[in-house]
């Protein structure tokens, strides 16, 4: 059974209070040291006079003499121990009224972060729902026309003039299908994942490149902690942008593994020459580098994107680097599992 802890303001009385306790207990301490001192201080009832006194007088004398001492010092002890402890009584209530206003203001902080706390899960959870709710109206929609437009485009009767319109209109319907669910994916990044489980990031890399059969793999086991559905897509994502972007002449190359900094996966490819200040660029939505990157076959601009919003999400980093002699080096790094 867990014992209660007291409050801050109680915490802060007792502090307040023993303090008090303690100064009192030293003034009371020199007090009695001083006079304890003063009144034991030997006394001589014959010094001073003519004729010796009558010794019973003087041990009369000296009687009274010792008990005064003892009633005074009896009195100082009996009222330096009432005195401490209403001084003590007024330094807890001091302390509790301090105390008050000390957390007054800390007070009404806390309840306005819990307040602003209730409001963020309230956005997150309402953010949550419009992506669910976005995919839903958005997605249907372009499959529909899809769909319409491949049933429509089907006939074997149709004029040949008319083709190239059917191409670019799946075209340009694929590409806004791919635009919204890149939209849709960097929304959900931005949130907290609220489901991890064990992944070899060696696996999700051999599944995601089943589409890329031209691509070179050095696939060593990487283990980390996350979402496998984000973390293949980043995989993904990195290799759809490398065989995109790649020379034909050239080649990708994909590499994971893990090391004391996390597991990693490095994707590599042939192409152009990059210029240093122009690489943080590409992680930026929407943004490309020149015109050779825009049109249907660029995509939307959001592939590095959401490569490093899902590597934040898990704790990592996405970096890239001009590859020498053209192109990139982009890194992707995840914490491993423990």
């Amino acid at each position: 059974m867990s014992r209660r802890r007291l409050s801050v303001r109680w915490r802060l009385t007792v502090v307040y209070g023993t303090l008090f306790f303690l100064a009192a207990i030293i003034l009371v301490g020199v007090n009695y040291f001083v006079v304890t001192r003063i009144v034991s201080q030997s006394i001589d009832p014959g010094s001073g006079l003519p004729e010796p006194p009558d010794r019973v007088f003087v041990q009369q004398v000296m009687v009274e003499v010792d008990g005064y001492k003892n009633r005074v010092i009896d009195s100082i002890v009996s009222w330096s121990i009432l005195a401490t402890v209403l001084v003590g009584l007024g330094g807890l209530a001091v302390g509790w009224s301090v105390a008050r206003r000390a957390l007054g203001p800390l007070q009404q902080v806390t309840d306005t972060f819990d307040s602003m706390l209730e409001r963020l899960d309230r956005a997150f959870d309402g953010q949550r729902r419009f992506v669910a709710n976005a995919s839903h109206e958005l997605k249907t929609p372009l499959a529909i026309d899809r769909a319409l437009l491949q049933v429509s485009f089907a006939d074997a009767t149709l004029p040949a003039e008319l083709r190239p319109v059917r191409d670019h209109l799946l075209a340009s319907n694929s590409r806004q299908e791919r635009l919204i669910e890149g939209l849709l994916t960097l929304a959900q990044t931005e949130s907290e994942l609220t489901d991890r489980e064990p992944v070899d990031l060696a696996e999700l890399a051999r599944s995601a490149l089943d589409r890329y059969p031209g691509v070179d793999a050095d696939l060593a086991a990487a283990p980390a902690t996350g979402d496998a559905l984000l973390l293949e897509r980043v995989v993904v994502n990195l290799a759809d942008n490398a065989v995109k972007y790649n020379d034909s002449r050239g080649s990708v190359f994909v590499r994971t593994g893990s090391g004391a900094d996390g597991s990693f996966v490095v994707v590599e490819n042939t192409g152009p020459e990059i210029a240093p200040a122009q690489v943080p660029h590409l992680f930026e939505p929407f943004r490309r580098l020149n015109d050779d990157r825009t049109g249907s076959a660029s995509g939307a601009g959001l592939g590095l994107s959401i490569v490093r919003a899902v590597a934040r999400v898990h704790s990592g980093t996405a970096a890239a680097v001009p590859r020498e002699g053209g192109e990139l080096v982009v890194t992707v790094r995840i914490p491993s599992r423990s």
